[in-house]
């Protein structure tokens, strides 16, 4: 590998880091995991640089790593689980205290969904990537992405009108 193809991959590769940080923030919990995974994130993507194909979407490659990446933390326990809305965004002198209210009540239900709904709803909802990016990036067919689109989304209005986040009790038949 050259350095010409290493700096240019970096170069690209910095387009997407507030991306990356922003769904890192969702997924981790707070700043400074959400740092850790970031920067867990672009460790592997540039040691493994090679595996990604020129022309492909390297955003999706690169969400794709860090998925990767939070599954095996949350497998060594090394994640939290709660999601605080980033102090950034509420500090913005445009947030009114209205939309700071709603923005809480947001990151409260986005924690009452299961963990694969809610990175369904993010990569889809809050980083815009489509069906077959989404299904991509977690190894999972599209179908099941939107279906676990469509639950999450029904799950967070019912939590946001205060119907609550449980899921209705199945009847088990044998």
């Amino acid at each position: 590998m050259s350095d010409e193809l290493g700096t240019g991959f970096a170069e690209q590769t910095l387009q997407y880091l507030p991306r990356l940080r922003r769904y890192a923030r969702a997924l981790t919990g707070d700043a400074a995991a959400a740092d850790d995974l970031v920067q867990d994130t672009l460790e592997r993507a540039l040691n493994k640089q090679a595996l990604w194909r020129e022309g492909s979407d390297l955003r999706a490659w690169l969400f794709t790593v860090m998925h990767n990446v939070f599954v095996n933390q949350i497998r060594s326990a090394a994640a939290t689980r709660t999601v605080p809305v980033d102090d950034a965004l509420l500090d913005s002198p445009a947030v009114t205290s209205t939309d700071r209210l709603e923005l809480r009540d947001l990151d409260r239900a986005l924690q009452c969904l299961p963990e694969e709904q809610r990175e369904v709803v993010l990569l889809v909802g809050l980083e815009e990537l489509t069906y077959e990016q989404a299904a991509a990036v977690l190894e999972i067919p599209a179908g099941t992405v939107m279906s676990r689109l469509s639950r999450g989304r029904e799950r967070l209005r019912r939590i946001l009108s205060g119907g609550g986040g449980s899921s209705p009790v199945l009847k088990v038949i044998k």
